[in-house]
């Protein structure tokens, strides 16, 4: 944070590949808004990530871009990646050339998702109506730097005249103790059960990570801890999603179980993220929606900027305290919602919908924003 009369935060601005720079310029639309009302300033630069960097720089994170990251109090980040890229190398395409170098270089740890599926929205969810009436609340706390995404060794070759693919799950104490500390506060600022999801009747690193949980919930005295195999975890997510709070996870387990939140909430292009490091009081932070690039809508001016305009918020929340804007940018998502706005991804055919394109959404936002008497 600089400046003396008035908060200011500098934030990098990577909006990526596809339908990442059209939802990426609705959410500067409604920060411009929140920042006239609630009376702070941002300084965003905007850098090049993922495949348009590998267009335009030759690699998807280039070092201009990881300086302006180095130099800001969080990263606002779209979404990368793309069929035109997946001829390269695993390590020089989008994902694997910038996200995951982010995360690691910056040790963004903790990955929080939350996944709301609003009343408003429960036709949108392929969930009976009849499980979920009233919506549901999750937030997914995911371990984002280990597992077997960052363990070593990892090979791809050829031995013993077969081709072999080796990946290495491999987990510290440490690193468990670190996200269970977060996903325990997490569950007491909000409804207090914890459910840890593993895989500990298979995995040596799930008994660990079972034992760890249990060695720090007596810390939370006010959280209710239960554990559950990621598979029961899995079809409970389909089954009843009411039934969970907080959940907390391992990398790999938290990738697949948080795109299934999302489809469950009714679309991905509703749930924001946040990835998170967290050194003394503060916090640096990647935001980023859940979603993908979709290069197959981008362009035609149907994307849903939700999910970009709720991680700008989440931003606002966790990187610049800016709390009160941070909650009134997502009022004003559930204002519009309630309305009745819905791009394409969120329509169900019911009365009352009003059908709305990317830009349009922005308008009903900033205008929801400002003036929310009238919604």
């Amino acid at each position: 944070m600089i400046g003396a009369d008035m908060n200011t935060y500098k934030i990098a601005v990577l909006p990526g590949d596809g339908i990442g720079p059209e939802v990426m310029e609705q959410a500067l639309r409604v920060l411009d808004a929140a920042e006239r009302k609630f009376s702070f300033r941002t300084e965003r630069t905007v850098c090049y990530v993922g495949g348009a960097a590998i267009d335009h720089c030759g690699k998807a994170l280039p070092e201009e871009t990881l300086r302006v990251c180095e130099s800001a109090d969080a990263i606002l980040f779209g979404s990368v990646g793309g069929p035109k890229w997946d001829a390269l190398p695993p390590d020089e395409r989008p994902e694997r050339g910038a996200l995951l170098p982010l995360r690691k270089h910056f040790n963004l740890y903790a990955n929080l998702r939350p996944g709301i599926c609003l009343p408003e929205l429960v036709e949108a969810s392929p969930i009976k109506n009849s499980i979920i009436p009233n919506g549901f609340d999750i937030l997914c706390v995911r371990e984002l730097t280990g597992g077997m995404y960052f363990g070593e060794p990892k090979f791809y070759g050829e031995r013993n005249g077969e081709t072999l693919a080796l990946d290495t799950l491999v987990y510290k104490k440490s690193e468990v103790e670190r996200i269970a500390h977060v996903a325990f506060a997490a569950a007491r600022g909000r409804r207090g059960k914890l459910c840890s999801v593993d895989k500990a009747n298979v995995l040596l690193s799930s008994v660990m990570w079972r034992e760890v949980m249990d060695a720090i919930a007596p810390q939370y005295p006010d959280v209710e801890l239960t554990h559950m195999y990621v598979d029961n975890a899995a079809m409970q997510l389909v089954r009843n999603p009411g039934q969970f709070d907080v959940m907390v996870t391992e990398n790999t387990f938290g990738d697949i179980l948080t795109d299934e939140m999302a489809i469950v909430c009714g679309s991905l292009g509703m749930l924001p993220s946040a990835s998170l490091c967290r050194n003394g009081s503060s916090t640096f932070g990647l935001y980023e929606p859940s979603g993908g690039s979709a290069p197959d809508i981008a362009g035609k001016g149907i994307a849903n900027p939700i999910a970009q305009i709720l991680s700008m918020a989440m931003l606002l929340r966790y990187s610049c305290r800016e709390t009160a804007a941070a909650n009134a940018v997502e009022e004003a998502v559930r204002r519009v919602i309630a309305a009745g706005y819905r791009t394409g991804d969120l329509c169900s055919g019911s009365t009352g919908e009003i059908p709305v394109g990317t830009t349009a959404m922005g308008d009903a936002i900033i205008a929801a924003l400002e003036q929310p008497h009238l919604f």
